[in-house]
């Protein structure tokens, strides 16, 4: 089964190039596609730099229209996703994510954060359906409606579309996995009412997550 990767990015330049460079290592992904999503930063050169396939979006259209061009454009069996400021990425975790997917176990597998750091695990334990760290078999995909308008509500889809289908999802821990907070990226009020709007595409998209 061939691997394509697709990482959604907007200005994670201090990030995307540990991130791609582990995924390009990895022996089972044949391909890495990182959709700089309107980034202001150096993302798409760094990520292009590294390896990745780069598709720069003039503006900033949110993580849904993100996934969806690089579904629109990958060519692999199975498509992993990650996002752009993971923490301690290793190639163990990659496996955990694919190889139940590629050994028949589950057609898709969703990865919780464990004993990085206490907020984001925290964070995953509540709502692991909200992790962007998923493998899922490419074909799955073509039957969800309109990833590209759920902002920041695909991963909801993924989820809502498997339990609907009864499509059999593993869930996997990412044994000392994080990422990059916002409130990190951006400062502490900045940072939260980014939180407080992510969370709030993800309640107003919901409806909208609709079958085909």
């Amino acid at each position: 089964m061939s691997v394509t990767a697709v990482i959604p990015a907007y200005n994670e330049e201090e990030t995307i190039g540990e991130v791609v460079s582990k995924v390009k290592a990895h022996k089972l992904v044949n391909n890495v596609i990182v959709i700089s999503d309107g980034s202001e930063d150096n993302t798409a050169a760094i990520a292009r730099d590294t390896g990745a396939e780069v598709i720069e979006l003039e503006s900033n259209l949110g993580k849904g229209a993100a996934i969806q061009t690089g579904i629109d454009i990958a060519k692999g069996d199975i498509i992993l996703f990650l996002d752009a400021d993971l923490l301690r990425l290793t190639l163990e975790h990659i496996d955990q994510l694919l190889l139940p997917v590629i050994n028949q176990e589950a057609e898709m597998t969703v990865g919780v954060f464990t004993a990085g750091r206490f907020t984001t695990d925290l964070a995953q334990k509540i709502t692991p359906f909200l992790s962007g760290q998923r493998a899922v078999k490419s074909k799955l995909l073509d039957d969800i409606a309109s990833l590209e308008m759920t902002q920041f509500g695909v991963e909801i889809a993924l989820t809502q579309y498997a339990k609907e289908n009864n499509i059999k999802i593993k869930e996997v821990e990412l044994q000392d996995l994080t990422h990059v907070m916002k409130e990190e990226k951006l400062g502490v009020f900045k940072g939260l009412r980014a939180r407080l709007k992510m969370y709030w595409e993800i309640i107003k998209n919901l409806p909208r997550n609709k079958i085909k």
